[in-house]
């Protein structure tokens, strides 16, 4: 038995085995649970072979969750004390979680306790306290008084004050909360879980309400004068850290006092009682920030908005910008609070007015972005008046931050609810009616796309609000955003006329969505699909990529665990998990090179990712992830960089994949253009032909590919290198969604049906080689 062979392994010098990673997932949790504390004692003089199976083991205990028999929680505890003394270090939540999970009357550990307890006090800085305190629980009275008072020393009242009420919990909450802790945040299934327990546990919540208020308070007596102003020493190390952990549990239950106590809270800490550049505690900030990037809320984006504009530091705004740009992505995927918006003073119909010495700005919303312009009695004016500009260059500056604002926060609307097909999300349709289709700012947004109604149970109605009246439904009906995936051909093409006809452009996607199917070879494959593997993909973009649609990947490097990685989405409310595995593979100057391997998929069960069969996802989660995939691949392949030159296996991917059958993005880009192609002045020179678009010049025929948008000439198939513009499209030629790829390929388009115009050498040169 696989089990059998790895115990013999852990345990008996004179054994040798090959790590049989592939068969790990047959152990059962109890039989990973027996196994684990044998791995964790493999001392650090092993052999090599041992080592990797001792990781190999841990890893995959990182994955699951392992189940402990009364003898394997005390072996772990035992080993935890020899590891400690070997190593100087050990991780305490591993024989926490291993108490947690026993899978019987929990045995005594007190003197393996003590002794962690002891060896752990006696170093000079105390790390894992919320673990710490929980083990010290274990070994008896006295040790956890002498671990609390060393807790204590030099922290601040707000940590003190979290210390009691973590000693003063039973066993089994200590054990739930000691997950906090850890360095790592959200390294396994178990740690997530940890703020959701956290979240749920009533002393916890009730300190955390506490700590904040004291934070507030503390910020209000520096700005009174009643405390001494020190820079950035309004709190203590620990204090901050504490603070954070507070706020992510305070933020993950969307408490209602929140919004009034950040608006105290951000501007006390940002801005010094004096006209010092400095800040009370710069520290806190950034780190209520990194709060927000883990549970954000739209009022404290606002809150932290707000204060960048206050702030006197000259670099505090610049390093607030980056870490927003995080904060607005994990709001766009937290889509259960992303949908609430201010009006920002924002009228019916998205028009935002304000006088000044005679003149209007008027801010105007339209789609996803946000225009400034300006009136003089009803007038419009090119620019901004020179008497508004001299004198009231800070009413300028605030209205341009608001558009800027307003396009942000319009984005990461969009961004939600395009998130919310992965959960297939409805809404209550009296607050979807108010609260959306009426607010002054989502309405944009919202009133072009397409929804569904339930007038009646079981009866959906499809509503286009930008061409026609709502529906009569009653307040507690579902409303949810239409997918192709659930309407028929027939269905899906009428709203893609429509959508052309009427030259609505929408947010994002939808009625072009791509559709991703179960295809046969998957369905042989299994438990991965081996769709998007195997493609070479311009790294640094691709991780850019990952950081923008939610996805969380280590960076791959020329360093230990940089050579490969999975990216990683959770989906459908935390219920499913997609994995897209890829590697470096070359080197090209400074530019890394991937390779791309299968997509995997795993489904949350009690708590533990479980890898799944591709048949058992639900068809909306594996078609948006895939889709995702999709992107990933056709946006950062090196088949669609047109000057590549490089040779070898490189090149030859590029030759392959770049004129290769259509991907579900491109046969979606083919569908829009036999709508709009016949509306365009080149429409008599141009034509589809399968993988391509056939422009007719007047010099050559040429042959673009709707995936890569590279080009072949007639009639060698000689390559053409045109290399796109770093700037945008000049917007000219309506498109239902944005696509840079097909603005791309038509841009190419209008070009060469044209090419007789063409005074650009290099072009020319290409041209007229093969003519």
């Amino acid at each position: 038995m696989l089990y059998d062979r790895l115990m013999r392994a852990l345990t008996d010098p004179d054994c040798r085995i090959e790590v049989p990673y592939a068969e790990l997932p047959r152990l059962s949790d109890e039989e990973l649970g027996t196994l684990l504390p044998e791995a964790y004692g493999v001392p650090s003089s092993a052999p090599h072979a041992l080592t990797m199976l001792a990781f190999a083991i841990e890893g995959a205990a990182k994955e699951r969750r392992p189940r402990f028999t009364p003898d394997a929680c005390r072996r772990m505890f035992e080993v935890l004390v020899e590891r400690s003394e070997e190593r100087g270090w050990v991780d305490l939540t591993v024989g926490v979680d291993a108490l947690e999970h026993c899978t019987g009357p929990l045995p005594d550990v007190s003197e393996p306790a003590r002794a962690l307890v002891e060896f752990r006090l006696a170093k000079d800085a105390v790390r894992q306290p919320y673990a710490l305190l929980a083990v010290a629980g274990l070994a008896g009275g006295g040790t956890l008084r002498a671990v609390v008072e060393r807790l204590c020393e030099d922290v601040g009242p707000i940590v003190a004050d979290e210390i009691a009420v973590i000693a003063g919990l039973g066993p089994a909450e200590q054990a739930q909360l000691s997950g906090i802790g850890r360095e790592h945040r959200f390294a396994s299934p178990s740690f997530a879980d940890a703020w959701h327990r956290s979240a749920e546990n009533p002393a916890y919540v009730a300190f955390a309400r506490r700590a904040l208020e004291a934070a507030a308070d503390r910020a209000d007596a520096i700005r009174a004068g009643e405390i001494p102003y020190r820079a950035d020493k309004a709190f203590t190390d620990r204090e901050i850290t504490t603070l954070g952990q507070a706020a992510r549990v305070a933020l993950l239950r969307d408490e209602p006092w929140l919004p009034a106590l950040f608006d105290r809270l951000l501007p006390g800490i940002a801005l010094a009682p004096t006209a010092a550049r400095t800040l009370p505690s710069q520290a806190l900030l950034y780190e209520l920030v990194r709060a927000a990037q883990d549970f954000p809320t739209p009022e404290l984006v606002t809150a932290i908005r707000t204060v960048r504009t206050i702030v006197r530091h000259a670099g505090v705004p610049k390093q607030l910008d980056k870490m927003l740009k995080h904060v607005d992505a994990a709001l766009a995927e937290r889509t259960d609070v992303a949908l609430r918006m201010p009006t920002l003073g924002f009228g019916e119909g998205g028009v935002l007015r304000k006088e000044v010495e005679g003149y209007a700005a008027v801010v105007t919303v339209d789609g996803t972005a946000a225009e400034l312009t300006w009136e003089k009695d009803g007038r419009p004016l090119r620019s901004v008046p020179a008497p508004v500009r001299r004198d009231h260059g800070d009413l300028v500056k605030e209205l341009r931050a608001l558009v800027k604002r307003v396009g942000i926060q319009l984005g990461t609307l969009a961004r939600a609810l395009e998130g919310g097909f992965a959960l297939d999300a409805a809404h209550p349709y009296g607050w979807w009616r108010t609260d959306l289709a009426g607010h002054p700012l989502a309405r944009s947004v919202v009133r072009r796309l397409i929804w569904e109604v339930e007038t009646e149970p079981g009866r959906w109605r499809t509503v286009l609000p930008e061409t026609e009246e709502l529906p009569d439904a009653p307040d507690d009906a579902s409303v949810r955003l239409w997918h192709p995936l659930r309407s028929d051909p027939d269905t899906v093409r009428a709203w893609r006329d429509l959508l052309t006809e009427r030259r609505i452009r929408q947010p994002f996607k939808q009625a072009f969505r791509e559709i991703y199917l179960l295809t046969p070879a998957e369905q042989e494959t299994r438990v991965h699909s081996n769709r998007f593997a195997a493609h070479l993909v311009h790294y640094r973009r691709m991780f850019a990529l990952f950081r923008a649609r939610g996805w969380k990947s280590d960076l791959l490097g020329p360093w230990d665990g940089g050579k490969q990685d999975d990216a990683v989405r959770t989906l459908a409310a935390g219920e499913w998990q997609v994995r897209f595995f890829h590697s470096l593979a070359d080197w090209d100057g400074e530019e890394l090179l991937a390779s791309t391997d299968r997509v995997c998929f795993a489904r949350r069960e009690d708590g533990v990712w479980r890898n799944a069969p591709l048949a058992d996802v639900p068809p909306l989660v594996f078609s948006e992830a895939m889709r995702d995939v999709d992107l990933f691949v056709g946006v950062t392949s090196v088949a669609a960089d047109p000057d590549w030159t490089d040779g070898g296996p490189v090149r030859a991917y590029w030759e392959r994949a770049g004129f290769a059958e259509l991907t579900e993005s491109a046969v979606a880009r083919r569908d829009v253009l036999e709508r709009i192609l016949p509306r365009l002045k080149i429409a008599d020179r141009c034509a589809l032909d399968g993988r391509f678009l056939v422009v007719r010049g007047a010099l050559r025929t040429y042959r673009i590919h709707l995936g890569s948008a590279n080009i072949l000439m007639e009639p060698d198939d000689s390559y053409l290198c045109i290399v796109p513009s770093r700037g945008k499209g000049d917007g000219k030629v309506f498109l239902p969604f944005e696509d840079d790829r097909l603005s791309l390929i038509l841009s190419k388009a209008f070009l060469l049906a044209d090419d007789d115009r063409i005074t650009d050498r290099s072009i020319l040169t290409q041209i007229k080689r093969g003519a």
